[in-house]
């Protein structure tokens, strides 16, 4: 299958052709940028697990699991205590989705990492699978799941879908199926599998049910995976077949953006990783307000209003009075007011800051306004100052960072402020380390066991960077 014959044919073999590709693809083949990108993406999930280890959607799965039982196969990330590998890419993915504050690829548009590398990493522990094979199977299942983005955007996630839920299942079984290397036929199946269970309600947002959301397409993925290994069938066509996936979830059928590659050939080199804990789609605002409080040395009380526009997909995050931390991720007037109070949109604690009174009242005086046409990743801002000057800035945080080492630096750095809290210096640093070579370890073992908060980085058989020769 070639993707002349599927692109001819309006999307006929669509499946099979996204499957091949991704079971022929090598490590070795992407780009630096791309492989940069992958390991980076990996670092940044284990950063964001950490960091939401005290979220309440964490607290409730692990009791649930506890509860459930079942054997040890998995490692729960910052937990002693193990579980099955469905349970440990559930967790996982929750947990890592659970404060917002993790990638997105706006082919998509969603949270690929969230939803691919719990299932793979729990897969790949199980299993004994070595680093190298790990990265491979997660960019097999990133560039397709981005491929079914561009296939049903952007009517999917206009039509209240979920993409990460959605999506990003089916990712994960792709990915899945790279790393056990099933048979095309098999691999097929795994993909239909996952797509009828796809399901996720942008309606959440706000809610702990959105993580969750990462936490059941890592968890239905690596299912699909393991029953269509089994022998389980589906159909082979799930994607474009009548009142498949496609045809169901939204009137966009877009064959030849699904089969054309990305500006740089991979998707992973647009992957758009997170320096404020909030919606994406906030982040372009966050911006053009501190640009404008930075250059004119701005106070709150120099400001008459606030006019933001935004995109009309934006509705995900015009949340107009929000009451708690989750609900204020996804408030362009929140983050609006935050930030000209200069209260830092990277600091976790910020969040529950959202009914204190200056907050609130200032809030008061931002308008958002969602325009038709403008991009999920927009924003233009206008303050009206006292003074009687306005100020405007635009803002897209749409374009990913060119320099990919610059950014691996800045997410290290991430990587530290929300890791060393919960596990320490010496395992953050030990960690750190262990990411830097990710795909030359033989497996996971020692990664994955200092996850756990009775493990030490001499127990887990590595060392800190400081004293490595």
């Amino acid at each position: 299958m070639d993707a002349a014959s599927v692109g001819r044919s309006g999307g006929e073999g669509l499946t099979a052709y996204l499957v091949e590709q991704a079971l022929a693809l090598r490590l070795d083949a992407l780009s630096a940028d791309a492989l940069e990108v992958a390991r980076a993406c990996v670092t940044d999930w284990l950063a964001c697990s950490f960091a939401g280890l005290s979220e309440p959607v964490a607290t409730i799965l692990a009791a649930s699991m506890l509860e459930e039982g079942g054997r040890p196969q998995a490692t729960l990330i910052g937990r002693a205590e193990r579980g099955t590998v469905l349970q440990a890419a559930l967790y996982n993915g929750a947990l890592s989705h659970a404060l917002d504050y993790d990638d997105v690829n706006l082919a998509v548009p969603g949270h690929m990492s969230a939803a691919i590398l719990p299932a793979v990493m729990a897969l790949a522990e199980h299993r004994g699978a070595s680093g190298e094979q790990v990265l491979t199977a997660f960019a097999a299942g990133y560039e397709a799941a981005c491929r079914i983005g561009t296939l049903v955007e952007p009517a999917h996630y206009a039509n209240g879908f979920h993409a990460t839920a959605t999506i990003g299942g089916i990712g994960a079984a792709i990915a899945c199926a790279r790393l056990l290397a099933l048979p095309a036929e098999q691999a097929r199946h795994a993909v239909g599998i996952a797509a009828t269970q796809s399901a996720g309600l942008k309606a959440m947002f706000g809610s702990m049910t959105k993580p969750l959301h990462a936490g059941l397409a890592a968890q239905a993925g690596l299912r699909a995976a393991l029953y269509a290994q089994r022998g389980m069938s589906s159909r082979g066509d799930a994607i474009e077949c009548d009142k498949g996936f496609a045809r169901l979830h939204g009137s966009d059928f877009n064959v030849d953006a699904a089969l054309s590659a990305p500006a740089g050939q991979w998707h992973l080199t647009h992957n758009l990783f997170k320096f404020h804990a909030a919606c994406y789609s906030t982040h372009s605002t966050i911006e053009a307000v501190g640009e404008l409080r930075q250059a004119q040395q701005l106070t709150p009380d120099a400001i008459e209003s606030i006019a933001v526009l935004a995109g009309e997909g934006c509705s995900i995050c015009n949340i107009q009075q929000p009451r708690t931390g989750l609900e204020a991720k996804f408030s362009l007037r929140a983050v609006a007011a935050f930030t000209l109070l200069g209260i830092d949109t990277a600091d976790l604690h910020t969040w529950d800051r959202v009914t204190e009174p200056e907050v609130e009242a200032l809030r008061q005086r931002v308008q958002v306004t969602l325009v038709p046409g403008m991009s999920l990743s927009e924003s233009r801002v206008s303050m009206k100052l006292k003074d009687g000057r306005t100020l405007e800035r635009h803002f897209d945080c749409g374009t990913p960072n060119p320099d990919k080492q610059a950014e691996t630096r800045k997410l290290r750095a991430k990587f530290k402020a929300l890791v060393t809290p919960a596990a320490g210096a010496d395992k953050t640093q030990a960690l750190l380390g262990a990411l830097e070579n990710f795909e030359q370890a033989a497996d996971l073992q020692a990664l994955l066991r200092l996850c756990r908060p009775d493990a030490s980085p001499a127990s887990a058989g590595l060392q800190t960077p400081e004293k490595t020769s």
